[in-house]
């Protein structure tokens, strides 16, 4: 069974960032030559000369594909599971406008049927995320959301309606789930990236205890993934 990793984070946080190995900003990355990046929302790259990097899925050939559609989304990773034991990671980048492209698909359809299906394709792709070959690792970056509950608020994976939230719990799918946390120093006039491990009073993060030293780490793919790997075995 291949291991789903959650990273979720306000726009601008440094997800997509932390992709791309990148040496000023010491990110190790995730290499192109064994990773397969699913752009949903269909972005521009933040990496110099990425459409010499990342080129488009034709055939067997390329390490990208663009798509907001979920059964193509879950035939490329099965087929990537099958047929490409050279890749390692499959990144699916803003996995929240799979729900929300479709929802505006939708919108001027009356009735309640069109957020079941919206929910039960977002649960199926991160549900084949969990169950392909060993050696792979899944990577699903989303936007977060801000709720009120019970007086205090409450950050999540951000959903389009109640029905994933009040009966599948998203976040239950994963066993490492990271927040992106940003800090800005008025000094220098610069930010600083960093993803959150485990759960503290401002980000409900989780991961097993031991698998990352210290609740706060870089911002970087490449790192987690070496965390993930050398405590799974």
């Amino acid at each position: 069974m291949s291991e789903i990793v959650g990273v979720v984070g306000a726009t601008g946080s440094g997800k997509s960032t932390s992709i791309f190995p990148n040496k000023e900003l010491d990110i190790i990355g995730l290499d192109p030559k064994s990773n397969f990046l699913i752009s949903v929302a269909g972005k521009p790259l933040p990496l110099k000369g990425w459409k010499s990097i990342y080129t488009n899925m034709k055939g067997d050939e390329g390490n990208m594909l663009i798509t907001d559609d979920a059964e193509t989304i879950i035939k490329a990773m099965r087929y990537i599971s099958k047929e490409k034991p050279d890749v390692k990671t499959i990144v699916i980048d803003d996995f929240q406008y799979l729900l929300a492209f479709e929802f505006m698909a939708k919108a001027m359809e009356k009735g309640f049927e069109k957020f079941s299906l919206i929910a039960k394709h977002a649960f199926d792709v991160l549900n084949t995320g969990r169950s392909l070959r060993e050696d792979l690792m899944v990577f699903v970056l989303t936007h977060s959301d801000e709720i009120q509950r019970d007086f205090e608020t409450v950050r999540k994976m951000k959903t389009i309606g109640r029905l994933l939230d009040d009966k599948i719990t998203l976040e239950g799918l994963f066993t490492v789930l990271l927040y992106a946390h940003t800090e800005w120093n008025d000094k220098t006039e610069e930010g600083s990236y960093y993803f959150i491990t485990n759960r503290t009073n401002d980000y409900p993060s989780k991961s097993p205890v031991g698998m990352f030293q210290g609740i706060k780490i870089p911002n970087d793919l490449g790192f987690v993934a070496k965390c993930i790997t050398e405590y799974n075995n």
